[in-house]
């Protein structure tokens, strides 16, 4: 048994939360631009296009996380193509966090009346138009709380990236439970990290329901 002192334990779990912070700002950057691809698609005009992101959506929100690491992480190398464990924890947390902020902004999109719609197309604006200019700033202030609270959802997923090797804050505590027999301290430390990182999240996410809530009466 290595001797690690509190302060050793929590500065190497502090030195872990930047990789959770850069892996959760990535997925969501990049979950949030494919999400807005799908969302686009999805009010689009071909139908097959429609279909096809409604079944995107259900496949990724319908199946766990868990599952969809191991079929990368394991699954692509099997076909030839190698993955690190950050490729394939990038990866996957942005294809998922796609699918849910796809089906999030549709639901603030369908919101709009349509007559905002119609009041766009009899100025002359084509669908495109139409979105960018009339419907998406209106949705924008709908989405705004329910994206913010997938955040912390997302910042918590992060956690299962440690299956596949990937070293963020759950994984060096597993690497630090192994040297210090001190689970109880060790998770304990990680649960208050997580805590400080997604509470203030949640708590923006109350405030932006609240004063949304408020702007409408």
């Amino acid at each position: 048994m290595t001797d690690f002192t509190l302060w050793d334990i929590a500065r190497n779990l502090l030195l872990a939360v930047p990789w959770t912070v850069l892996l959760s700002a990535i997925a969501f950057t990049g979950g949030g631009i494919v999400g807005l691809l799908l969302l686009v698609i999805r009010f689009g005009r071909y139908r097959w296009a429609r279909v096809g992101v409604k079944l995107y959506v259900e496949l990724f929100q319908g199946t766990p996380l868990l599952m969809q690491l191991f079929l990368v992480y394991f699954g692509l190398p099997a076909l030839g193509v190698e993955v690190s464990a950050w490729l394939a924890a990038a990866l996957c947390l942005t294809l998922y966090a796609s699918a849910f902020l796809a089906d999030i902004w549709r639901g603030c999109v369908e919101a709009i009346p349509r007559g905002q719609w119609d009041g766009g197309a009899s100025l002359g604006l084509r669908y495109l138009a139409q979105l960018r200019l009339v419907i998406l700033p209106q949705a924008m202030r709908l989405a705004i709380p329910p994206t913010v609270g997938f955040l912390v959802q997302l910042v918590k997923s992060t956690a299962l990236a440690s299956i596949v090797g990937y070293h963020e804050l759950t994984r060096t505590a597993q690497i630090l439970t192994n040297a210090t027999f001190q689970p109880f301290v060790i998770f304990g430390l990680v649960a208050l990290i997580y805590f400080v990182l997604c509470y203030p999240l949640t708590q923006a996410s109350r405030a932006l329901e609240r004063r949304l809530a408020t702007e409408k009466h």
